[in-house]
């Protein structure tokens, strides 16, 4: 993965479905398309999973095309295989960028997480997350106050990515 997103924003959904995506994502997803081609509209996949995600995955050809092999590379037949690629093949929605930078996202999927008006959009490495605003202070917010409330006052996160906490 040559890029990463990073940032998250707010922003409005218009009554067609129609969506802004941050412009520093725009170029994130163009990165990642190797058939992109200036001018053109980078492709993308939205993942949308089953009743327990309350969010849509965004990821890169790049990052799906990772993800699409590591799933190939499961026995087939397996009951792996197959339930990852219900969740990743069965339910997504291959896209594009518009013109505008924009996604269209159909119905079904801002149903499935409740989007109206607004939505708020994450950065989580190689992908990204839209949410419907208040679901993710409710869910994703609370989680990561309550796992940094459980850490010690003076605990640096990175210390985690030396592999031993604290060490």
């Amino acid at each position: 993965m040559s890029r990463r997103f990073r940032g998250e924003s707010h922003h409005k959904v218009d009554a067609k479905g129609r969506v802004s995506i941050p412009a520093s994502f725009r170029r994130v997803i163009e990165a990642a398309d190797p058939n992109w081609t200036s001018g053109g509209a980078p492709e993308l996949v939205i993942v949308y999973g089953d009743h327990r995600r309350s969010y849509l995955e965004c990821y890169t050809m790049e990052a799906i095309n990772e993800v699409d092999d590591k799933i190939d590379a499961l026995p087939r037949g397996s009951i792996e295989r197959k339930m990852l690629q219900r969740l990743f093949h069965g339910q997504s929605f291959p896209t594009s960028v518009d013109e505008t930078g924009r996604l269209v996202l159909p119905a079904k999927l801002r149903q499935k997480i409740g989007l109206d008006k607004e939505a708020f959009f994450i950065a989580a490495g190689d992908t990204f997350q839209i949410w419907q605003p208040e679901t993710y202070e409710a869910e994703e917010a609370a989680k990561t106050d309550a796992w940094l409330d459980d850490l010690p006052d003076d605990f640096d996160p990175l210390a985690f990515l030396d592999g031993k906490q604290g060490e």
